[in-house]
């Protein structure tokens, strides 16, 4: 099916909720952003070329081209060049959908402060559950993956055990097999500064942590869900005892 007939006719009024003052490029890519929402666009749907969208909005190709690029960083459509190119509704998948939702949480809570115990909350909402789930539904693969992301603290350098550290717990959230939760876990993982928390952290940090991991693997192999999240449980609480009442900046 075509999205000839989706597009707007009138993008140089302002929508309800927005200001005259929104440039005429957001206010399309907006009302582009929301039928792509509603699924009156669909994944793989080709857009209409720029010059009918053109013809149809009344505004400059310059200010379509704009939108586009606008969806196109948010990764919302796709755009190819040649005689079957043009611009296509992007495929969903958790990775594109999540860089997105970070982008917009970063945005959204940019200059705002909470508690260490806050923040850790939340992971734990989380992550305890997911780990139960884990136990209960994970494959072979899965406990491979598991078992390769698996931090050495006397290898590497800090990016090197930053990346297992949140590179075990994707391997925790796929193993659940639900998409929405890697969608909802990645912004989380994305919003604090783990060099500056780690800086802080005492000396033998990570190989405390890589201890707590294995404890958690160790349960997800025996399919014991309840140790599994009693695991991490006692992670978190390991790193709430040490930044529980410390800043965590967002954004």
């Amino acid at each position: 099916m075509s999205g000839h007939g989706v597009l707007p006719t009138n993008t140089t009024e302002p929508r309800r909720g927005h200001t005259a003052r929104q440039p005429a490029y957001q206010l399309l890519a907006d009302q582009l952003r929301d039928q792509i929402a509603s699924g009156r666009l669909r994944p793989g749907e080709r857009l209409p070329t720029e010059p009918e969208m053109c013809a149809r909005s009344g505004l400059s190709r310059s200010t379509v081209r704009e939108a586009l690029r606008l969806l196109a960083s948010q990764q919302l459509i796709v755009t190819m060049r040649g005689v079957t190119g043009g611009s296509f509704v992007a495929e969903p998948s958790a990775a594109r959908l999540g860089d997105s939702l970070s982008t917009a949480v970063k945005l959204l809570s940019s200059g705002l402060s909470v508690t260490g115990t806050q923040f850790l909350e939340v992971r734990e909402l989380i992550e305890v559950p997911a780990a139960e789930l884990a136990a209960a539904r994970r494959t072979e693969a899965h406990l491979r993956t598991m078992r390769d992301r698996l931090m050495d603290p006397a290898v590497g350098d800090f990016a090197a055990h930053a990346a297992a550290y949140w590179g075990f717990r994707d391997a925790i959230s796929a193993a659940v097999g639900n998409p929405l939760l890697e969608l909802l876990a990645r912004p989380l993982r994305e919003m604090t500064n783990d060099r500056e928390l780690a800086s802080s952290a005492p000396a033998d940090f990570w190989g405390r942590v890589a201890a707590d991991d294995r404890a958690v693997l160790a349960r997800v192999e025996a399919a014991d869900g309840p140790g599994a999240a009693g695991a991490t449980r006692a992670h978190l609480s390991y790193l709430r005892g040490l930044y529980g009442c410390a800043e965590v900046r967002l954004g």
